[in-house]
């Protein structure tokens, strides 16, 4: 299916909390289409990357990193306490994240490769692809997945629901969006997105 020669299409996967991007991207996975998953790729980046990890304890004025690892809880603690300590630290990770995007996106041979990141837009990261999908599903689903998922409480899911843009937002800027409700058929979705993809390229 690959053609030679670096991917002609980016196309980017997003949604908030819970939507569902992992199973998405799963299927796209086995129709070889690579993926890379920025919120890993910036933990990665963040325990690494020795100018990341020297902007972070400058950033929080203190060592983040007492046993050679980032504490997320205490970063956590700081972000949540500080929108201007969260605008900083996400100032110094996302060109970072974006720079392994690039070179990795060059790396690969399929006709298009996908970035999955959930606040593509809010960090800048749709500018680096094509076209966008947005998947979404009912708040209730999203809830009980990540209750299931992270052990958090309802309340503590909420709170990142209502961090985050919303759903009708993502939708008015994307090219597709994907219904990731247990009554939904996501397959057929995604194989149209695929063939739409393919047949621009081809075109």
């Amino acid at each position: 299916m690959g053609r030679p020669g670096r991917p002609s299409m980016k196309l980017g996967i997003t949604g908030g909390i819970g939507s569902g991007k992992t199973s998405v991207c799963r299927v796209f996975s086995i129709l070889g289409i690579p993926v890379f998953s920025a919120d890993p790729e910036a933990q990665t980046i963040m325990n690494s990357d020795e100018t990341v990890i020297r902007g972070i304890n400058d950033i929080a004025g203190r060592n983040l990193y007492p046993a050679g690892r980032l504490d997320k809880m205490q970063l956590a603690d700081l972000i949540f306490r500080d929108p201007d300590i969260l605008k900083k630290v996400n100032m110094l990770v996302h060109p970072v994240v974006f720079d392994y995007f690039s070179r990795w996106a060059e790396q690969q041979s399929t006709p298009y490769v996908i970035m999955e990141a959930a606040i593509l837009f809010e960090s800048g990261a749709s500018n680096l692809v094509d076209r966008v999908a947005t998947v979404y599903a009912p708040v209730e689903e999203r809830i009980a997945r990540v209750t299931r998922r992270n052990r958090l409480t309802r309340e503590q899911v909420l709170d990142r629901i209502r961090n985050q843009m919303d759903d009708e937002t993502r939708i008015s800027m994307s090219d597709y969006v994907i219904n990731n409700s247990e009554n939904e058929m996501i397959i057929p979705v995604i194989l149209k997105i695929h063939e739409d993809l393919i047949n621009h390229l081809n075109s």
